[in-house]
């Protein structure tokens, strides 16, 4: 065999072997590509959840902050909580704020599942074993309101236009009583923001009918006996899905299954005991869009489009 012949047949064997081996790696990386999601929920750096401003800010945060800080640990992503300054306008501030997801009341949930078609995920069990919360119109016991007739000429507290029970619920029981117009029917009216406020402006005599959540109006009750012995209950509207973490349907799958999975086993683990009790729940069920369909109901007696 010539020299020439003997170089050929190395440098043949020498690139069938570097083949081999690129093919190999090829193949290596080709599994390890196809083993990953589009985008790894490991990778997301955090998540942005808001809050709706049911109470007063730092109420919120010292409920929500242990729930977040379990969360974050469980998942593996740190979750940032917002809380919104207001309830009107959420869907657009979840859009320009590029939210991940929020703990929305009953209104801004169907708002945002009719809108941005957001998934909701879980929502609480409440201390008296329901998942959801009704409305309540309450007035002080000496005022001598009994009924919506003995309401005309007085001064109303609202929560926000965004609101199922601080103000859909109560503009469907006005509407269902004969009242078309409340600016003419109340001496005045506003809007304090939050459901507490609106509790604590009827308690105060700032106003003399308030409108709020049954479950901010009870956790006040625990912390101020006055309500109990100043205040009256008139009425109550019907049942709605709790306050529940809905996320965009863009968010990554295992991220948003893993956030799933951990909110309804946490009354299954006895780290997330203390954050619980924190919060005020028992543990976390599942919920869906049909969920919602007594607040759509509500919004139709009371002629408002689920819209903000």
């Amino acid at each position: 065999m010539s020299v020439s012949n003997v170089t050929n047949a190395g440098l043949n064997v020498n690139g069938e072997r570097h083949m081999r081996v690129q093919q190999y790696i090829f193949v290596l990386v080709l599994a390890g590509l196809l083993s990953l999601p589009s985008i790894s929920w490991s990778e997301q750096e955090k998540l942005l959840i808001g809050l709706i401003p049911e109470m007063n800010v730092f109420k919120q945060r010292e409920r929500f902050q242990p729930l977040a800080d379990y969360l974050s640990k469980k998942i593996g992503v740190r979750i940032k909580l917002t809380i919104f300054s207001k309830y009107g306008g959420i869907v657009e501030r979840f859009k320009s704020l590029k939210l991940d997801g929020a703990f929305f009341g009953s209104y801004t949930g169907a708002a945002a599942i009719k809108e941005l078609g957001v998934e909701p995920l879980a929502r609480p069990v409440n201390l008296d074993g329901s998942s959801t919360y009704h409305g309540y119109i309450f007035v002080r016991k000496e005022s001598g309101i009994n009924n919506v007739a003995d309401m005309k000429g007085k001064r109303m507290a609202f929560v926000d236009r965004a609101t199922t029970a601080g103000y859909i619920f109560p503009m469907a029981y006005l509407k269902e009583n004969g009242v078309e117009n409340i600016d003419k029917y109340f001496k005045e009216y506003f809007f304090t923001g939050s459901h507490d406020a609106a509790i604590y402006a009827v308690l105060d005599k700032k106003a003399d009918i308030g409108a709020a959540k049954h479950s901010v109006y009870d956790r006040v009750r625990l912390d101020n006996p006055r309500i109990d012995k100043e205040l009256v209950i008139l009425t109550e509207s019907p049942k709605v899905p709790s306050n529940g973490l809905c996320v965009r349907r863009s968010l990554n799958k295992s991220l948003k299954e893993k956030l799933k999975n951990t909110l309804l086993n946490m009354d299954n683990d006895p780290d997330a005991k203390v954050v619980l009790e924190k919060f005020g729940a028992l543990r976390f069920i599942e919920t869906t869009a049909d969920d919602y369909k007594p607040v759509f109901d509500i919004l139709k007696r009371a002629g408002v489009e689920a819209k903000q």
